[in-house]
């Protein structure tokens, strides 16, 4: 498989021929379940202390009062400690100590990973996802992106080569959350846009990360959330040469 590689202009100015990881098993299952290994392994523990809602003074009125035999707070009538009372502590709460991580194989991480990669290729994939793009779903540009740093260069070569709609589509698409999250940090919901891989960092992540939905990361670091947010493959990817090189020499020719 061959794909033309742009300048910052995004006037093409050669071909070149895709490394054969792009040539992977499209795999969901695999790649729901690296997802949502990763999702699962950056939970923080929480729960309450091991004493919470005993702390308290309460002890029974015993009987022959005509009420409940519930431990009461003293100087008061309020019920406290049993979880059966009003006021009283939770029954079963979460316990800070449960392991919620989740282990994948290392041999079915990589190949998700892998069918990722494969599934950015993939142009109905690509639009299943809801991206916009003009052209060709596979976007490589030379390495001179990778030296960018300003926002304003990024903007003008992401127009230049048809997907910035898709940037003013993940901004335009920003909702306040509906539930409680919103008095807890996570007011908004962002869309994701396009994802920037380069061979290595000279100021282009600095340059593209105040862009709204896009995310930007070497080729190094790529994982299985990156490649598939949300679990679904195929998001819309903007490769350098140098990385697909390193994918070249990771992966085979």
């Amino acid at each position: 498989m061959k794909a033309k590689v742009i300048d910052l202009s995004g006037n093409e100015v050669s071909e070149t021929e895709l490394p054969s990881v792009f040539d992977e098993e499209f795999r969901p299952d695999l790649i729901k379940r690296a997802v949502l290994a990763a999702q699962a392994n950056r939970l923080q523990p929480y729960g309450p202390t091991r004493l919470s809602g005993l702390k308290t003074s309460a002890q029974s009125w015993g009987t022959c009062r005509g009420v409940s035999r519930v431990p009461r707070i003293i100087n008061g009538r309020r019920a406290a400690r049993v979880p059966q009372a009003k006021g009283g502590r939770r029954a079963h709460p979460p316990k800070p100590e449960a392991d919620r991580t989740e282990k994948v194989n290392t041999k079915e991480r990589r190949k998700a990973i892998r069918s990722a990669i494969a599934a950015t290729a993939n142009a109905d994939l690509v639009r299943a996802r809801g991206h916009l793009f003009s052209g060709e779903s596979v976007v490589v540009a030379k390495d001179d992106l990778e030296a960018v740093e300003k926002t304003g260069e990024v903007r003008k070569f992401l127009a230049a080569c048809g997907l910035w709609e898709d940037v003013l589509r993940a901004k335009n698409g920003r909702t306040v959350r509906a539930g409680r999250g919103k008095m807890r940090g996570r007011k908004y919901k962002q869309p994701k846009s396009l994802l920037i891989v380069a061979g290595k960092d000279s100021g282009l992540i600095k340059a593209s990360r105040n862009l709204a939905g896009v995310d930007i990361t070497t080729v190094d670091r790529l994982n299985a959330e990156l490649l598939a947010p949300g679990t679904q493959a195929g998001r819309l990817t903007v490769w350098t040469e140098s990385s697909l090189k390193w994918l070249g020499e990771t992966y085979g020719h």
